[in-house]
């Protein structure tokens, strides 16, 4: 089975310009074209296409999907390469994770800080905004 370009983005959840990029980032294949110059895409390209996209969907950065799609073709090699990958994606999403919590704390400590009725000129959410010295921690 082949799919044209449109019939691919919907089929893999992306828009067309996404798969035009990775085309050109060497991420997928380029196409087969016909006789009247259309693009020509095949199952393989749509499973790639579902990875890539999965992947982005996990937060992994183009450099690490693009060393797991290497891995992926030589599947006789040990799988140490991509279980890094998916550790320091983890460590990394639960950094982000504690970096929102800070954020978080803060933000309801700004929230909490105005009970409304004040003149905006004596706002204490307006000056935490305005000064980060005002802020009790790194967030």
């Amino acid at each position: 089975m082949t799919f044209s370009i449109g019939d691919l983005s919907r089929q893999a959840g992306v828009k067309v310009t996404t798969i035009r990029y990775y085309e050109q980032e060497g991420l997928i294949s380029a196409p087969l074209r016909t006789d009247g110059n259309q693009r020509r895409f095949g199952e393989k390209d749509l499973k790639r296409l579902r990875f890539i996209k999965h992947g982005r969907d996990l937060g992994l950065p183009m450099s690490a999907i693009r060393e797991l799609l290497d891995l992926s073709g030589h599947p006789d090699q040990p799988c140490d390469q991509a279980d890094r990958i998916a550790r320091d994606q983890l460590l990394s999403v639960r950094d982000r994770i504690s970096q929102l919590r800070r954020l978080e704390a803060e933000l309801e400590r700004i929230a909490n800080s105005c009970s409304g009725d004040h003149t905006v000129a004596d706002c204490d959410v307006l000056k935490a905004f305005g000064d980060h010295g005002q802020c009790k921690g790194e967030h």
